[in-house]
C-alpha cells in the first residue's frame, strides 16, 4: 500500500474466516488461535467479522481489507459498487489488476458485455504505475513498462 498506492502509514483490517470472528470459539478457534496472532505480529487489525469490517473500511477506518477467501472480500466490493470495483493482487514484484466480474465466457462475442471494470481496472494498474515511479521506493518498473494514460479516480 505504502508503495502502490503512497499511503505512508496503511490501516489494514484483517477479516475474519468464521461468523462474528468466531465469537470466542463458539463458530471455531481459528479466528484465534491462528488469525490474531498473525494480526498482531504484522500490525493488522482484526481479526474482524466479515459483516462489519468491510463497511468500517468504507466508512474510512481502514486503506485495505484483507480477505481469507477470494469470494468473502468480492461479494463486500461488488455489493459496495458492482462495474466500478478492481481486485488489486497485493504481495507481487508487479502491479496486477483485474475487473470486479469473471470472464464471461458464455456472453464473448456477443457485444453485450459491459466494459465498465476492465476499463477501472486497467486505469488503476496505470495509476499504479504512476505513483511507483513517482516514489523512491525500489521496485518501480523501469521507463515504457506501463500504459501512458491519465487514469480517473
Amino acid at each position: 500500500l505504502a508503495d502502490w498506492f503512497a499511503i505512508a502509514e496503511p490501516r489494514v483490517a484483517l477479516c475474519a474466516l468464521n461468523p462474528h470472528a468466531g465469537d470466542q470459539g463458539r463458530f471455531g478457534a481459528e479466528d484465534d488461535a491462528v488469525l490474531a496472532p498473525a494480526a498482531r505480529r504484522a500490525g493488522l487489525a482484526g481479526p474482524l467479522p466479515a459483516d462489519t469490517v468491510f463497511v468500517r473500511a468504507l466508512r474510512g477506518e481502514f486503506d485495505a481489507v484483507i480477505a481469507p477467501y477470494h469470494d468473502v472480500g468480492m461479494t463486500a466490493i461488488k455489493v459496495a459498487s458492482f462495474g466500478r470495483a478492481v481486485n488489486v493482487t497485493l504481495g507481487l514484484p508487479f502491479p496486477r489488476t483485474s475487473p470486479d466480474h469473471g470472464t464471461a465466457i458464455d456472453i464473448a462475442g456477443k457485444g453485450i458485455a459491459d466494459p465498465s471494470s476492465m476499463i477501472h481496472a486497467m486505469r488503476a494498474c496505470a495509476e499504479i504505475v504512476s505513483i511507483m515511479r513517482r516514489s523512491s521506493r525500489p521496485g518501480a518498473p523501469a521507463d515504457g513498462a506501463a500504459a501512458r494514460t491519465s487514469p480517473s479516480r
